[in-house]
């Protein structure tokens, strides 16, 4: 069986359900339930025993020796992470504690774990170690994209904690041999998307009607991948890669965040359109607001995945297009889900993080 660390988190959970629909191997899912984590996006595996769910966090070290020693994984996929960058310049601890305090000692427990495995189990066994792009900094509109040989240059707290725990992984390797994968993806977007980044913020709010806010000009630009994709890519390189090295995961989409959020208002217009009785307006692009930037706003993103397609043979299956259509859909098909993930935190945060912004 396998360990997943974060399997209640928007990638984490993509993934456990996507790897439950294609192997009967089963997952023993870790994940602290933090405010990203929820058990309703595994809410289709209830009673199903090829997943076995376990509340707690990856820095328990006496936890983690318990998970290993019982169930004797033969894989490690650790997607645990604090990932929102405007709620690292807000609180910066909380991702020093999980992304690096956190990754340290999961890695202390999987050495001494894999130390003691015998023969071909020993040999066999990998640790998976999930990333970002935002580790890299930032690119200027005519430079190449990132290349997994692109010097490291986080500027936020939060890319800069997880370039510590890629580094603690790497080192890791090095000294100790831990047989080690690492994989830096792009701008995931998708199904069970907390609703605090663009894309589903965008989706929700401008179902209630609320402002669509826009950092700065709206020009900043990234690569966005679909989830399922990036769950395809992780499974590609846990078969195939080849120890201690890294994999950038992209889907070849380069897009500005103002040109995101004008498709999204486009596909609602097409499949939930406003009445005169909703609302006097004609169109979501009405309920566009551009607000003031966040401090150190990254210009772009890029990566280049010509190395996980050239080596292991893998490219994303969707286009932006068919992506974020796909993803427009659910949302509007399990408004159920987001009305329980909006709880009183997060309209604390949304208030927190966007009162205040000048228009």
């Amino acid at each position: 069986m396998i360990l997943v660390t974060g399997g209640a988190g928007f990638i984490g959970a993509n993934f456990v359900l996507d790897w439950l629909a294609q192997s009967d191997e089963p997952v023993i899912n870790l994940d602290v339930l933090s405010y990203a984590g929820n058990c309703e996006n595994l809410a289709s595996l209830s009673g199903d025993e090829r997943h076995i769910f376990v509340q707690g966090d990856i820095a328990d070290s006496a936890l983690v020796d318990s998970l290993l020693a019982q169930y004797q994984p033969r894989t490690i996929i650790n997607f645990a992470a604090e990932s929102h960058v405007d709620r690292s310049i807000h609180g910066p601890e909380d991702f020093i504690q999980t992304n690096i305090v956190g990754t340290f000692r999961l890695l202390e427990a999987v050495r001494a774990y894999w130390n003691n495995l015998q023969d071909e189990a020993k040999q066999n066994f990998r640790f998976l170690h999930v990333s970002t792009d935002e580790v890299y900094g930032s690119l200027a509109k005519d430079d190449p994209a990132f290349t997994e040989t692109h010097r490291y240059e986080p500027n936020s707290p939060y890319s800069a904690s997880k370039a510590a725990s890629d580094h603690l992984v790497r080192a890791y390797h090095h000294t100790y041999a831990l047989p080690v994968l690492t994989t830096n993806c792009s701008n995931n977007y998708g199904p069970f998307h907390f609703p605090e980044k663009l894309i589903p913020l965008m989706i929700v709010n401008a179902l209630a009607g609320k402002p669509l806010p826009v950092y700065g000009d709206g020009q900043q630009i990234r690569d966005w991948l679909y989830v399922k994709d990036h769950c395809s890519a992780i499974r590609r390189v846990l078969e195939a890669g080849k120890v201690g090295e890294v994999y950038n995961i992209g889907g070849w989409n380069e897009k500005p965040n103002i040109d995101i959020v004008h498709t999204v208002c486009g596909i609602l217009d097409e499949l939930r359109p406003l009445s005169n009785t909703q609302s006097p307006l004609s169109s979501y692009r009405n309920l566009i607001t551009y607000v003031t930037d966040r401090p150190g706003h990254d210009r772009r993103y890029a990566i280049d995945a010509s190395k996980i397609e050239r080596e292991l043979g893998w490219k994303p299956a969707e286009t932006f297009d068919t992506g974020i259509r796909k993803t427009v859909q659910w949302y509007l098909e399990n408004q159920d889900w987001v009305a329980n993930v909006q709880s009183g935190t997060y309209r604390e945060w949304v208030e927190k993080n966007y009162t205040g912004r000048a228009a």
